[in-house]
């Protein structure tokens, strides 16, 4: 049988379809898995050995259909679910399956604040549209796969940090997903460790700040790397300290340990850090951290986040008690 797996963006959400990939091509007898996304995040997947062939979304819609229906899939699993995949379902008339994106219990949660989702982790749901086929959860987590020439060298850190470092993710696709640059000063001011900080480009300037704190306990790493060489940073890292980004299920791919930060979005959503059961049941200790302000009125406010507090506060992050992330770091790290 020959699969088409759609899941356009983002980084995070492409990491999270990776069971369905792995399962569907190691359980379906002969399966041929291939996975449409969009140009900007083939990254994420271009090294996945169970992912047969990757196309992206193109300008020339139609010269794209033609190039989808010339494979002759037998199946669309559709794990993005708008309008575009609706459209390529259309085109392709061939039968599909989605999962269920729990949107009219997402706006409750948003509008009404009443948690009416259920307790079921968005993996397990993506893992659903592929149950027909006679597949299951086995049970290993997410992948990431990152080619050996895109391994950091040790000399492209600075020596200080070649004895282990804790990587912190800076960044976020929303400013409403980020604490405050003075919040994470503080934060790296008080954890007595080699630091390295991560983001894009565009963080950069306030990882300078942020390392201007200690510029040789803390690197600036942000926009310097490439995202495979970021995610083997962070496959190096002794403990991952993240907001809700792509770096942070990146992190939960690898099995590192993770403090997750969260703002105007809750890992009740279903996108907490993602191990796997058979990961989970080895473990004495739970290997993440959820770190938010409870009982918040106004949380959550969006499903992806905002780049402005609708509210004008910003309590959900201006609130997040560092001294207990310094404690929990100090926890995992065998130093409490």
């Amino acid at each position: 049988m020959k699969f088409l797996i759609i899941r356009f963006s983002s980084i995070g959400d492409i990491v999270l379809t990776t069971p369905v990939i792995r399962c569907l091509k190691t359980q379906v007898e002969g399966a041929e898995v291939h996975y449409l996304t969009k140009p900007g995040f083939k990254t994420v997947v271009a090294n996945n050995p169970y992912i047969d062939k990757i196309h992206v979304l193109q300008d020339d819609w139609d010269k794209m259909i033609e190039e989808l229906k010339e494979e002759k899939f037998d199946y669309i699993i559709d794990l993005h679910k708008n309008l575009r995949t609706l459209r390529v379902k259309k085109d392709l008339a061939i039968p599909a399956y989605a999962f269920n994106k729990l949107n009219i219990e997402k706006l409750i949660y948003t509008k009404l604040k009443w948690n009416v989702m259920p307790d079921i982790h968005v993996v397990d749901r993506y893992m659903r549209t592929v149950q027909p086929f006679g597949v299951y959860n086995d049970g290993l987590g997410m992948d990431y796969f990152i080619k050996n020439e895109e391994e950091v060298q040790q000399r492209d850190i600075p020596l200080s940090h070649s004895a282990g470092y804790i990587a912190v993710v800076i960044g976020a696709s929303y400013t409403n997903k980020k604490l405050p640059t003075y919040k994470l000063k503080e934060l790296c001011a008080k954890i007595d460790h080699p630091i390295i900080l991560l983001g894009a480009k565009e963080e950069f300037n306030d990882g300078e700040e942020i390392s201007s704190v200690d510029p040789i306990k803390i690197y600036n790493a942000c926009g310097k790397f490439s995202l495979n060489e970021s995610a083997d940073l962070t496959r190096k890292a002794k403990l991952v300290i993240s907001h809700d980004t792509g770096l942070m299920h990146i992190a939960a791919a690898f099995k590192k340990q993770v403090i997750a930060v969260w703002g105007s979005t809750v890992p009740s959503f279903g996108v907490g850090p993602y191990y796997g059961s058979a990961f989970l049941t080895q473990q004495t200790l739970v290997p993440f951290d959820n770190v938010q302000v409870h009982k918040l009125w106004c949380r959550p406010c969006t499903k992806f986040g905002k780049n402005y507090c609708p509210q004008g506060h910003f309590k959900c992050m201006k609130n997040i008690p560092i001294d207990y992330i310094v404690e929990r770091v100090n926890f995992r790290l065998g130093k409490a």
